[in-house]
């Protein structure tokens, strides 16, 4: 062995040892850093030229300082209405695919019945599908139903396109996401706890909104917050599925061969608090929640 050659087990050199550490304390928070800076800059662009007043019909070069489009956020020729439906939308779909969506998911979840297999695969198709074959599959859905004894069945409902056909499409893709959403809270549900109140008396209704509705919120109300960000954000089958009637998306896709306003960039800085805001209150309840409980049992 050579003289130089150091032995099996001998710590390696300071500055080896130094570098792995700081490799070692760095890498994971750097890394952080940057996954959150890539994810925040386009937010932090949106928020930074809503006070924009742009030198031409492009709010893409900064031009100075100004609050006027935070003074009109809806100066605009249907921003307004576009704006409108698209609320309505997101709201009912949202509401209506929330409900849906968490009963199925406690009767996948809870209950084994024939076909169950066949229900979950239907449950991850829209998931699965790409938007644009989802939105042309709708629309010639709706135009088939046109043609009758289709058009007599459905009274009309599906054809001509509008309002309606586009809330029927929200809901229909915003089911999955609920479903996938809940059942990953029911997954862990203490089902124990749901048997010791129907021990005490309680029928199924009481046990429900007392023990398992408390439980199961925030599950909810985060699959909530999905499908109406789902909603309010989609363009392509909406496009397919809209007719005349026009939305926040469809509003800003056909202005900006044109122009493309600061209000635009209000708009969404408005929704983006507005989810800030709701997530942030959702968390505290649940840390609350999870505080109450823990002092509950830890008293004798």
């Amino acid at each position: 062995m050579s003289a130089n050659a150091e032995p099996i087990g001998r710590p390696g050199r300071p500055w080896d040892q130094r570098l792995a550490r700081f490799v070692d304390r760095w890498t994971v928070p750097v890394f952080t850093i940057l996954a959150i800076g890539y994810l925040v800059l386009p937010i932090a662009i949106i928020i930074v030229f809503s006070f924009n007043d742009p030198p031409g019909r492009f709010n893409f070069v900064w031009g100075e300082f100004s609050l006027d489009a935070w003074m009109n956020p809806l100066g605009r020729l249907g921003l307004a209405s576009a704006l409108g439906t698209s609320l309505l939308v997101a709201f009912v779909s949202t509401v209506i695919s929330t409900i849906l969506g968490t009963m199925i998911a406690l009767g996948l979840e809870r209950y084994r019945f024939r076909g169950h297999g066949v229900a979950e695969g239907f449950i991850f198709v829209p998931l699965a599908t790409p938007e644009i074959v989802l939105g042309a599959s709708l629309l010639t859905m709706f135009v088939v139903s046109a043609q009758e004894p289709l058009r007599t069945l459905t009274g009309g409902l599906l054809f001509p396109l509008g309002v309606q056909t586009i809330l029927i499409a929200h809901i229909m893709f915003c089911i999955s996401f609920v479903v996938v959403t809940v059942r990953a809270r029911i997954a862990g549900f203490p089902r124990h706890l749901e048997e010791a109140a129907m021990d005490l008396g309680a029928n199924e209704w009481v046990t429900f909104w007392k023990v398992t509705f408390p439980l199961i919120f925030p599950g909810i109300m985060a699959a909530a917050l999905l499908a109406f960000s789902l909603s309010i954000d989609d363009f392509i089958v909406t496009n397919f599925t809209s007719g005349t009637a026009n939305t926040f998306p469809i509003w800003v896709w056909s202005s900006i061969r044109n122009n493309l306003p600061p209000q635009v960039h209000v708009i969404g800085t408005i929704i983006f608090t507005t989810a800030v805001v709701l997530v942030a209150l959702s968390t505290l309840r649940s840390l609350w929640v999870e505080r109450q409980a823990a002092r509950y049992r830890a008293e004798p």
